[in-house]
């Protein structure tokens, strides 16, 4: 099975409020990046936690693909941080997201060492847990080189709305017994809502 590599751009639009300009460069980067293996897993605007002139853009490509970030510079987009990830659990297949609703993005600061266990216990909790909501997880990912002692892994997922994602704060016993199990590995949290950009057609 090939192996996937997630790249998660962080970008500013430093002469705007918005990200009119921003979502024009992207787009005209889109195709070129393309070309060379990269795809869009997906452009996520902020609901909470990005400024009005950021996004995540989301990229992935196979690990034998080189990293695009000195092109993506070149073109004039300021990236503010970048990730190179790779799944763990999720997702089982790599595919550009089109679903629209909530996307939240939960950014966990972890040792490396933990980081199956954690995956683990989030693949236990997430069948009662995705059962009980409309929400589904789209990814859990880890950083690709675990040298150091700590790390980050990122958790994406899908809420229907809002009201869904409220609701799902208490999810049944079983799934908030192995959240919470999870919790205990974690050393932070940082969620980041999102929504999930698509261009008007």
């Amino acid at each position: 099975m090939r192996k996937m590599i997630y790249r998660v751009f962080k970008l500013k639009d430093e002469t705007s409020n918005g990200l009119i300009g921003l979502l024009g460069s992207i787009s005209g980067l889109q195709a070129t990046l393309k070309n060379k293996g990269h795809v869009t897993f997906g452009l996520f605007p902020g609901l909470f936690g990005l400024a009005t002139n950021e996004i995540y853009w989301v990229l992935m490509s196979e690990e034998t693909v080189s990293d695009p970030s000195q092109e993506i510079e070149a073109s004039g987009v300021n990236i503010m941080n970048a990730k190179t990830l790779v799944p763990t659990v999720r997702p089982t297949m790599h595919a550009p997201r089109s679903e629209p609703g909530i996307y939240v993005f939960r950014w966990f600061s972890v040792k490396n060492k933990d980081v199956d266990e954690i995956a683990r216990l989030s693949n236990l909790a997430w069948a009662t847990f995705e059962a009980g909501f409309d929400t589904e997880v789209q990814g859990l990912f880890a950083e690709a080189d675990r040298e150091d002692e700590n790390g980050n892994m990122l958790l994406v997922t899908w809420y229907r709305n809002l009201t869904v994602w409220q609701d799902s704060r208490l999810p049944d016993q079983e799934a908030r017994d192995l959240f919470q199990r999870r919790h205990q590995l974690t050393l932070e949290a940082k969620p980041v809502a999102t929504r999930l950009y698509l261009p008007e057609v």
